[in-house]
């Protein structure tokens, strides 16, 4: 992963190492970037389309990806899915303990456990026994759907209850750390501390509130999610909701940003949510667009999906380019972007940090726009240009005028009277 800065105060964890040599290591917690993981939709007994889809999440910019154990098919499964994709694998154990053991045999980089579903002490220690041996880090999921209230041990609960009895999730934080104190003290004893934990909810509140708690109370690093978030659609704002409140508190080691849909769009959405906080160098362009506008003089919302398209196949390095609607906001966008575009009257102005290189009619703007976004890739590549080095202050051209819509506007008074003197010619 790129190297970083952490722009936020970090919370001091632990740090765990998951991978191999032959597709790489991946550190979570302590000093390293936050990470990405996401999770296979489809059959993991299903080889050859459970590797498609693997290699398509890495290729996507998964650092981590997690599949389903649920049956022994899916963990012989993993023996011949694992020498043929190039990013770490989470097995993902549902209810028998048995799964766990034979996926740390196939080679797997980390084990997914629920003390909800596999809470027997023997069995338990059977797993952290096999993964010490061969230096797996394990997760413990405490989700609020799954996890389950226990029959014993109830001063516990009543002592945490009266802690988190201000809070109106104070109820399900009590269970969710009791649990956690409960099952990690099996760790514990093992001498077993290589260990990353969640507490998801659907709610993005309780979410909040149960990392913070977590963090406060542990020191292992967290695994962040909103779960059963929803479709993308919804989805996205639930997941952010919480993921940014915590990110920005130093809260945070690994993410996975979950939708009923396409799990390419968990990682798309994953890495963007770290870019835009600072968290992860970018990789590929940062595209700004306007939003909606009742100035907008060119099909804007059909240029920018072109533009994203285009440039996320060919732009490798991190430019920010603008494709901006008007001559109102587009000056100042094209000042601060290494490309930018503003359009007028069904046509396009681009700029090349804050230098003025082309004004071309609508239909020409995405064509000339990523001629000029490739060459200020490859002039950067030689060493001849830098990113963000903003070179000339651009002056805006006057509304009415260099656009060539101004003065048709000018004679049938629908702007105010100008003299000559008030108008710039370019």
């Amino acid at each position: 992963m790129p190297e970083y800065t952490h722009p936020f105060p970090r919370r001091a964890t632990r740090q765990i190492t998951l991978g191999d040599a032959r597709v790489g290591f991946v550190k979570v917690g302590g000093d390293a970037p936050v990470s990405v993981q996401t999770m296979t939709a489809g059959y993991t007994h299903d080889i050859d389309a459970c590797v498609r889809e693997i290699s398509k999440l890495a290729a996507a910019g998964a650092d981590v990806v997690r599949v389903a154990v649920p049956e022994k098919k899916d963990t012989d499964a993993l023996r011949e899915i694992l020498p043929q994709v190039k990013v770490p694998i989470v097995a993902d154990v549902h209810f028998h303990f048995q799964r766990a053991l034979e996926a740390v045999e196939a080679g797997v980089h980390k084990i997914r456990l629920n003390p909800g579903n596999i809470n027997d002490r023997k069995q338990v220690i059977d797993v952290i026994q096999a993964c010490k041996a061969r230096k797996l880090p394990i997760r413990v999921g405490v989700n609020e759907g799954s996890i389950i209230e226990r029959k014993d041990k109830q001063k516990r609960m009543k002592e945490l209850g009266r802690v988190f009895s201000d809070n109106k999730h104070g109820h399900m934080l009590a269970i969710m750390i009791a649990k956690l104190e409960e099952y990690l003290e099996i760790f514990y004893e093992q001498d077993f501390y290589d260990i990353a934990i969640s507490a998801k909810s659907m709610d993005a509140a309780l979410t909040i509130d149960a990392y913070t708690a977590i963090s406060e109370r542990f020191d292992h690093p967290l695994h962040l999610g909103v779960t059963h978030a929803g479709p993308k659609e919804t989805g996205c704002i639930r997941s952010i909701a919480a993921l940014s409140a915590l990110l920005t508190r130093g809260i945070g080691d690994t993410i996975r940003i979950s939708y009923a849909n396409d799990p390419v769009y968990e990682v798309q959405d994953g890495l963007e949510l770290l870019y835009s906080l600072g968290l992860r160098q970018r990789v590929g362009v940062d595209l700004i667009a306007c939003p909606t506008c009742g100035r907008i003089q060119v099909d804007l919302f059909t240029l920018i999906q072109d533009v994203r398209k285009a440039l996320a196949e060919k732009v490798t390095l991190p430019m920010k380019v603008a494709v901006m609607g008007c001559i109102v906001n587009g000056p100042g966008e094209a000042e601060g972007a290494d490309v930018a575009v503003f359009a007028g009257d069904r046509r396009g102005i681009i700029y090349v940090q804050g230098e003025r290189v082309a004004n071309v009619p609508e239909p020409e703007i995405l064509d000339r726009l990523l001629k000029e976004c490739l060459d200020f890739q490859d002039r950067v590549t030689r060493g001849e240009a830098k990113l963000g080095e903003k070179k000339v202050d651009i002056i805006p051209p006057d509304p009415i005028g260099d656009l060539g819509s101004g003065w048709e506007k000018v004679a049938a008074g629908n702007v105010e009277k100008v003299t000559p003197l008030t108008i710039r010619k370019s």
